[in-house]
């Protein structure tokens, strides 16, 4: 089984408490978006890839933070975008 090779730029865990409860970016803008995902480099929210937007992944390209993390309830698993590697987390 393959192994991310990024996990080691996981920096955050839990979402600020302080972070809008919603894409940071359709917020601004009234957009609408599907599900979230939550950037494990610096926390932000921003909507999957298959809401209109595709807030996550715009993230990704202008940091380069490799992973997210699903944002929904119940949802235990991540994607690296470098790798193209899906990972389940641990509960």
């Amino acid at each position: 089984m393959p192994t991310c090779s990024h996990l080691d730029r996981i920096t955050t865990e839990a979402p600020d408490p302080a972070q809008p409860t919603g894409c940071q970016e359709c917020l601004e803008s009234g957009a609408i978006w599907v599900h979230l995902r939550r950037c494990l480099t610096c926390g932000h929210l921003g909507c999957c890839d298959s809401s209109t937007n595709k807030h996550a992944s715009r993230h990704y390209e202008a940091t380069g933070h490799p992973l997210i993390a699903s944002h929904q309830p119940g949802e235990n698993w991540g994607w690296c975008y470098p790798e193209r590697l899906f990972l389940e987390f641990a509960r």
